[in-house]
């Protein structure tokens, strides 16, 4: 008779492709919980204990780890082989049905300690599993529940399961330990790291994504692409694309997640319109509609073809507010129905992303150069105990105090070298991703038009020449924020105080390249 050993922590579908293991004339052998699940099923089964004469120990620590198991699973169907095994009072395993206890959900838990995680490190589920997909040539190794099906139909028509689908088992069994020993790497690293200059950066990275999506193309049409998540089979950037009917790109994964990274550091409901990676509207309004419409007018040429962030739910209002501008997708935390019935009536091709948005996120960013990667922390803001400082003679009112506070915390993602130009609760013109800061504060002068006029100022890096800062008030601007440092930082404030300006320091750069 056949056997089957089943040991599994995911008891997703479990009981059905035991069922169709015992229709087939298959023996059920299970550890613990999945003895009992099967039990209570109604399902004959046998024990671990019962075939290997030993209890559990150490609090189920030891379950499987057995010669009567794994003899009995590594065995070749080879005479010699199964001499040996009937000799020793063993019999061939020949189906092995695993999955592992689930150290990652654990161990990202935020109330979860390092004993937490280390009790969720499985050792016996490993160890079967590598040992079955060793031997692929002759056992059936599931660690799927997904893949259960497979050898359900099978069972079902009577037919064997070929070596190439048992061989692409077997690979998905590496694929899964690798992952799972790499997050426990990172999991130990992490904490027995020591700070280097105030960060724990790790000694060695390593990293498992899956690839979740093959994209039309890359940048461009004759390059390839694809979508890989830390997470098998997961969305778009993690969340649940809900409409649109062409599927995104990769130029679209991108924009939607500079944007999704833009809203979330407003605390108000917020708007952003991004195109090329760089923020070119970007509006809060406790009405989201208003900030839609103040988003879309800061460059409404630009915004066409663009993609829109939200960090508020979208309305029918905010669709509403649209107009006819195209855009190519919206990022949000969720879409009320009727916001989403005239989205799909209206404007088919827009592709919608559910996405959670707020703070938090990954602590890391990295980015890959030829011959590896480079990793830093988050930019997420001003560190803790900034402090900003007027160095001018006029110091800035309330209300271009708001404006610089906004400009501030614009500027931080649009790409270097950048210029935001903002009222209290809007951004009117940007200037990004140009060599010359004085080009910057021209360009972001000209979107802004009239709207300079009174308006605020913010430059992610300090000022080399007094230039910047004479066409910002030949345009009107009525204050500066930047970091400062530079050597000809007296030049700088000498022309603030000659325009009549405020301007602040606040010591830190934001860079984004």
């Amino acid at each position: 008779m056949p056997r089957a050993l089943l040991s599994v922590s995911d008891k997703s579908g479990l009981i059905d492709l035991a069922r169709a293991l015992v229709a087939a004339g298959h023996e059920l052998v299970a550890s613990g919980g999945t003895a009992r699940t099967l039990s209570e099923a109604g399902l004959p089964v046998t024990p671990v204990d019962a075939l290997t004469g030993q209890q559990e120990l150490l609090g189920g620590r030891v379950k499987t780890l057995h010669p009567a198991l794994h003899a009995g699973i590594l065995a070749r169907d080879r005479a010699a082989d199964l001499a040996e095994l009937e000799r020793a009072g063993f019999a061939p395993i020949d189906v092995v049905v695993c999955n592992l206890y689930p150290f990652r959900e654990v161990s990202v838990r935020q109330e979860s300690t390092l004993d937490d995680a280390i009790e969720q490190i499985d050792i016996g589920g490993v160890a079967l599993l590598r040992a079955a997909a060793k031997n692929f040539s002759r056992v059936i190794t599931l660690c799927d529940p997904e893949d259960y099906g497979l050898l359900e139909q099978a069972l079902s028509a009577g037919r064997e399961i070929d070596l190439a689908t048992r061989r692409s088992l077997a690979a998905k069994v590496f694929e899964l330990t690798q992952a799972y020993d790499a997050a426990i790497f990172s999991r130990l690293q992490q904490e027995g790291q020591e700070p280097t200059q105030g960060v724990a950066t790790p000694a060695s990275l390593t990293q498992t994504f899956h690839r979740s999506e093959v994209l039309r193309y890359g940048e461009n049409p004759h390059q390839q692409a694809a979508w890989y998540s830390r997470a098998p089979g997961a969305g778009p950037l993690g969340g649940e694309l809900l409409g649109g009917q062409r599927q995104l790109s990769y130029n679209n994964y991108l924009d939607l997640d500079a944007a999704a990274r833009a809203v979330q550091d407003f605390p108000t409901p917020t708007v952003a319109v991004v195109k090329h990676l760089s923020p070119i509207g970007l509006a809060s309004d406790e009405d989201l509609a208003i900030a839609c419409q103040q988003a879309l007018a800061a460059d409404p040429l630009s915004a066409f073809g663009s993609v829109l962030a939200s960090n508020r739910p979208v309305s029918a209002a905010f669709v509403a507010a649209l107009g006819k501008t195209f855009v190519e997708a919206i990022v949000a935390p969720d879409f009320e129905e009727e916001a989403l019935g005239l989205l799909g009536a209206k404007r088919k091709n827009c592709r919608l992303l559910r996405l959670p948005v707020g703070p938090g996120g990954e602590n890391w960013r990295q980015r890959s150069v030829t011959g590896g990667l480079l990793l830093q922390s988050a930019d997420e803001g001003d560190p803790a105990g900034s402090k900003w400082r007027n160095v001018t003679a006029r110091e800035p009112d309330v209300a271009e105090c708001r404006a610089l506070a906004y400009a501030w915390r614009a500027v931080q993602h649009v790409p270097s070298n950048a210029i935001v130009i903002a009222t209290p609760c809007a951004v009117v013109g940007v200037g990004g991703g140009l060599p010359s800061r004085v080009d910057a504060v021209e360009l972001a002068v000209r979107k802004a038009g009239e709207r300079a006029q009174g308006a605020a100022l913010a430059s992610d890096a300090f000022f080399p020449f007094a230039d910047g800062v004479g066409a910002a008030i030949a345009a009107g601007i009525a204050a500066v924020i930047q970091p400062g440092g530079s050597v000809r930082d007296a030049e700088v404030i000498a022309a603030a105080d000659e325009g009549g300006i405020a301007m602040v320091f606040t010591g830190v750069r934001h860079f984004r390249h």
